[in-house]
């Protein structure tokens, strides 16, 4: 195993030769300060991304953290890492979100070393997007809960910039890579590792209940949790509450009756789960900024 120094990194690298049947595309570091000059890639650009199997004597250590945020997909095997906050553990399942300039040691497991898929981000967005799947450097250990649609992502970004450093192509990997990290904010909700998702079957309750009268009770009783714990951490995840969530599914559904039927308008409320009338028609205006008919008379497409 030999150690060498990563350009622009205050980093030590600690990695055999390779490891058989790796994968890695890395932007020349003046493609990457072009790039983020540009409009889109400005807010998210995907500066580096590989794919490492069976990654045995894997390690890195930065001792003043990494320019950009590093994110790692752990689909076999496992890791760990060491960060300000502490250890942690990483497993299959796992995404570890080492925020940018954190100071960071992380390797591959003796007796299984992980295989893993990663990328690393800069932009002004990337911030943001982190805070909102809940990774930080005391909580960089986030899980994943839909892993092949995650590899599928960044294996996407990979494979293009395997193929060239373009714009379309920088486009199309900070397209994956905003996809990833808002896939990955579907953990955001606290719910611990191999728990059914609380929030994603609140959302499925309500969907298959739209036009009903559902209360935080029901709910919580549902998905298991106290309806002071469920309303918090859906809120969390979709940005509302359970009853507003129920309201936007309402709307959508009537948008759709209006735009694509001639059913009467009261007629429409009563489908979408709403008694009165006159009601859903305030309702509908006050989501909308005007009555159903108006929304039916405007020209669409």
């Amino acid at each position: 195993m030999e150690e060498t120094a990563m350009p622009g990194y205050s980093s030590v690298v600690a990695l055999r030769s390779g490891f058989p049947g790796e994968r890695i595309s890395v932007l020349p570091r003046p493609r990457v300060v072009s790039a983020l000059e540009q409009p889109v890639t400005s807010r998210l650009l995907v500066t580096d991304c590989g794919y490492f199997p069976s990654a045995a004597d894997h390690l890195r250590t930065r001792p003043t953290g990494c320019a950009e945020t590093i994110l790692i997909l752990c689909v076999d095997g496992y890791g760990w890492c060491e960060l300000p906050g502490g250890s942690h553990a990483v497993h299959p399942g796992h995404a570890l979100v080492i925020p940018a300039g954190t100071p960071h040691r992380y390797g591959s497991a003796e007796d299984s070393p992980w295989t893993v898929w990663w990328m690393h981000l800069r932009g002004d967005d990337v911030g943001a997007l982190v805070e909102a799947n809940g990774a930080s450097a005391q909580n960089p250990v986030v899980t994943v809960t839909d892993l092949p649609r995650a590899v599928a992502l960044v294996e996407e970004a990979l494979r293009g910039m395997e193929r060239d450093d373009s714009m379309a192509t920088l486009q199309l990997a900070a397209g994956a890579g905003w996809h990833l990290l808002a896939l990955l904010s579907t953990a955001a909700s606290g719910l611990s590792p191999g728990r059914p998702d609380a929030v994603q079957l609140t959302m499925e309750y309500l969907q298959q209940r739209f036009t009903q009268k559902v209360s935080v009770a029901e709910l919580a009783e549902h998905a298991g949790l106290s309806p002071s714990h469920l309303s918090a951490i859906f809120r969390k995840a979709v940005g509302c509450g359970p009853h507003e969530y129920q309201t936007r599914l309402r709307m959508m559904k009537s948008r759709q009756l209006l735009d694509t039927t001639e059913i009467p308008v009261s007629v429409i409320a009563r489908n979408v789960g709403y008694g009165d009338p006159l009601y859903f028609s305030r309702q509908f205006r006050s989501v909308h900024g005007m009555t159903p008919s108006e929304h039916r008379a405007r020209a669409k497409g």
